[in-house]
């Protein structure tokens, strides 16, 4: 018997929404699913391997690699580029693997132009009001920062509408029944 193709997944959420306690979650219980890996310029971080964590590269393999249309998406970071390479994904979903990625906004709206196929789940917070509170209680930045995040915040709700799936984290528990039951429909 053909194994089947797999589906791509692409999960995105507000910073503070708990989607990567969600993601975490998700993989333990379900080890067939496979975490796509990025392409990052940024320098490996002590115990990162290459092909594990990210695939890192210099600057100018991968705006290369963008010249030559071999990312789904890619975007730029505080100095650095992050990117899916097409090729990988590709190989992996021809496998039968179903994949998730975890990206920004952005990126999901370029991949699913160049993939229409692939399932976009966007994890949304209970309020903006409830992930304010989140932010806050995190005690890791001024307020001009939490500022930045919530304004961030209203503009990435304003992208999940053009999603295939929105999933509100006001329990983690139900918040990844519902991930599995669009996953594993």
């Amino acid at each position: 018997m053909e194994k089947q193709y797999g589906r791509l997944f692409v999960i995105s959420g507000c910073s503070g929404v708990g989607k990567g306690t969600l993601l975490g979650m998700l993989l333990k219980q379900h080890p067939e699913l496979e975490l796509s890996i990025s392409a990052t310029t940024r320098q490996p971080r002590p115990g990162e391997k290459d092909g594990v964590n990210y695939f890192f590269t210099d600057r100018k393999e991968f705006f290369k690699g963008v010249e030559n249309g071999e990312f789904l998406e890619w975007a730029e970071f505080n100095g650095n580029c992050y990117g899916t390479k097409k090729a990988w994904v590709e190989k992996m979903l021809s496998r039968g693997e179903n994949l998730i990625l975890e990206i920004e906004t952005n990126g999901a709206l370029q991949i699913k132009k160049k993939l229409p196929e692939a399932v976009l789940i966007f994890i949304l917070p209970p309020s903006v009001e409830e992930l304010e509170h989140r932010l806050r209680g995190r005690n890791t930045e001024d307020e001009a920062a939490i500022q930045g995040r919530l304004h961030e915040v209203r503009r990435e709700i304003e992208c999940s509408k053009q999603y295939d799936y929105c999933v509100v984290n006001d329990s983690l528990e139900k918040a990844l029944k519902e991930l599995e039951n669009i996953i594993f429909r």
